[in-house]
């Protein structure tokens, strides 16, 4: 077979271990699925995706239906004996197609925020958070969701729906958009006004796309997920029967789920849904299965996300879980007679800032790479789970497997020296004006686009000072102080103070926040705020007069920097700075790896594509280029570094995550 070129996607599963597939999508407030890219080999260059194995559907291969049915599928009802829930059982099966006889059957679960549309064929989980605050369906942003439940069709996938609004996935704030956090009361993930009306919005529009993709209107959809994992928050017992009616009072008839881990399963529990629950331990089996018996009797049980291995945060390690135990731990799932969805069965990537962070005892947030060390590579390499797990399948499916698809090839290109830069402090003067305000404001309520405020990337407050002291200031997450362009250190979340040395006149002291990535689990998402917090002390006195500066770093951010804004890099660079290089690509562009090595901390942009965060303290060595982003000839590759630049920026074919760790 001829391998590939870069840009293009298999259209083919790994297995086919039953009569039909089926695909998980979560659609956070937003649109995507379950995973950071493609699953399978069905796509390449996202976000990742986990692969599912139901094992309560069976079907009836005389029984097609019309419409928007996968090509290679059969219809498939589900199992009898489920009929206390909705859709389930004679009569209630998807489509009314009756009762057959039990079946495995393997489904994919992906999800794509990040990816380019190149890459979609198998995607579909991603957040709210990319849309703006009132989307119109004219406006062109809703079509993704029900353009990738359609290539999800086209490719003989069925779809199980996770439309949020919050998805978790380690995406910023779990997929709510932050413009959420303008109203200084707002309660997320409840059923306070100021949510509910922005959900009812987002959902108004989104499911005039996808109700008429369900099964019972001829579409691949057989089941939709009501919300993610609310056991474990648990702040209003109002929230979720609202959700579910939400959904349904917008045309969603299809099977309903929940979906919980161990913390939350109990309280996770909705009446007339299916409880599905998510796990990694082989030990917590017979406690799950043993609530969900207590909780609904003999209904279908699901593993609705077995995490195949874990994601990472920047300083720490890079986590891996042994290909043997997730063999054992998926045959042992199987065994006991319940489907399963791989999470994650394709790694990914958080391109751009779309990575979230934990904060329990210190906060941490989450690395790019979003490899998890999954079945298939964040690349789409296969691994040794592959290997397993294709073969333990492969035992059940009574039939030969396909051939699997060749790998998309990588290659090392030629080192790229950056001939051009420009410091942030010179590039101030032609980008947007800054924000004028009396004291400092934090990045959601910043009035800028349209009042939804900034999301994502730096804000840079300055102010005047005419005197030495200690300087107090709460930042969300990591502020860098500088006296004119002099960097005098960092305030974070244990540092809160620094010492102001002398000064003569007045001085400009200038306050360079980065929003490191809202946390994305846990209750303390309400809190989530980026920039400076209230005001910024100086011997105890506020600082009045700021000027803030939103630096996005988004495409317009990056158009601003036309070519006769560098100059040549021929003297020491004043940091923070962009460094602006040209990697040529003479033949087919192929997928490629990043390595800054002798670079501290920042962004990489590919032809104005934000590729994400780079960090010196590591685990993450390299970050993943698709080749779908590259174009032949010359390619623009602009770094924006803090601190240090050893002004080579190479590029390797094979991935560095760092030092690994096995999971716990």
């Amino acid at each position: 077979m001829e391998p590939p070129r870069a840009g293009e996607r298999h259209i083919r599963l790994l297995w086919e271990p039953g009569p039909g597939v089926g695909s998980v999508t979560r659609l956070g407030w937003g649109w995507g699925s379950e995973g950071r890219g493609p699953m399978g080999h069905l796509g390449r260059g996202g976000r990742g995706g986990s692969l599912c194995w139901p094992h309560a559907l069976h079907h009836d291969p005389a029984t097609p239906r019309p419409g928007l049915l996968p090509k290679h599928s059969p219809a498939v009802p589900p199992q009898s004996g489920c009929a206390d829930i909705p859709g389930w059982g004679p009569g209630g099966d998807p489509g009314g197609v009756g009762e057959g006889v039990s079946a495995l059957q393997g489904a994919s679960c992906p999800q794509h925020p990040q990816p380019p549309r190149e890459g979609w064929a198998g995607e579909g989980r991603g957040p709210w958070a990319l849309f703006p605050p009132a989307p119109s369906p004219e406006s062109g942003l809703l079509q993704p969701p029900r353009a990738f439940i359609l290539l999800a069709a086209e490719v003989g996938l069925w779809v199980i729906l996770r439309p949020g609004p919050y998805i978790c996935s380690e995406v910023d704030l779990g997929g709510l958009p932050s413009w959420l956090l303008r109203d200084p009361d707002m309660r997320l993930r409840t059923t306070y006004k100021g949510f509910t009306e922005a959900v009812d919005l987002y959902f108004d529009h989104l499911m005039l796309r996808v109700v008429p993709l369900q099964y019972k209107h001829g579409g691949p959809i057989i089941a939709v997920q009501v919300e993610n994992e609310y056991g474990s928050y648990n702040k209003d017992p109002a929230y979720m029967p609202y959700i579910k009616k939400a959904l349904q009072d917008r045309g969603i008839a299809e099977l309903l789920l929940t979906s919980d881990n161990q913390g939350g399963l109990k309280s996770g529990v909705l009446d007339g849904v299916l409880a599905t629950i998510n796990l990694q331990s082989q030990s917590e089996l017979q406690l799950f299965t043993t609530i969900l018996l207590g909780a609904q009797g003999s209904q279908p049980k699901m593993v609705m996300e077995y995490w195949t291995g874990w994601f990472d945060s920047w300083g720490g390690p890079h986590y891996i879980l042994d290909s043997s135990e997730v063999l054992n731990t998926v045959s042992a799932i199987v065994k006991a007679g319940s489907s399963i969805n791989l999470y994650m069965f394709h790694g990914g990537t958080n391109f751009g800032f779309i990575g979230g962070a934990m904060h329990f005892q210190d906060y941490k947030p989450d690395v790019t790479s979003y490899d998890y060390d999954a079945v298939l590579t964040e690349a789409g390499d296969y691994t040794a789970k592959y290997t397993k797990l294709r073969e333990f399948f492969g035992s059940m499916a009574g039939a030969p497997l396909p051939v699997p698809p060749d790998l998309l090839p990588k290659t090392a290109y030629d080192p790229v020296t950056p001939a051009f830069y420009v410091s942030l402090w010179d590039a101030l003067n032609f980008l947007e004006l800054p924000v004028t305000s009396e004291h400092p404001v934090n990045m959601e309520n910043l009035p800028i686009n349209g009042g939804s405020g900034q999301s994502f990337g730096y804000t840079l407050y300055e102010t005047t000072v005419t005197a030495s002291g200690v300087l107090t200031a709460l930042v969300r997450d990591r502020g860098q102080v500088f006296l004119n362009t002099f960097f005098l250190g960092t305030l974070d979340y244990k540092k809160k103070t620094i010492v102001i040395p002398t000064v003569q006149g007045f001085t400009t002291l200038r306050i360079l926040v980065e929003n490191c990535g809202r946390v994305n689990y846990g209750d303390n998402i309400d809190q989530q705020r980026k920039g400076i917090i209230g005001n910024v002390y100086l011997n105890d006195s506020p600082l009045k007069k700021f000027k803030i500066y939103s630096l996005e770093m988004d495409r317009s951010f990056l158009q601003r920097f036309t070519a006769d804004k560098w100059k040549p890099l021929t003297e020491e660079p004043v940091f923070p700075a962009f460094f602006l290089g040209a990697l040529s690509v003479l033949d087919s562009p192929y997928d490629t790896f990043v390595k800054l090595e002798g670079w501290e901390k920042g962004v990489v942009f590919i032809n104005n594509q934000n590729l994400g965060r780079y960090w010196n303290i590591g685990p993450q060595e390299t970050l993943y280029l698709p080749g779908a982003w590259l174009d032949v000839g010359l390619n623009k590759i602009i770094v924006f570094e803090e601190k240090m630049a050893q002004r080579i920026i190479q590029f390797v074919d094979t991935p560095n995550l760092g030092q690994h760790e096995y999971v716990h």
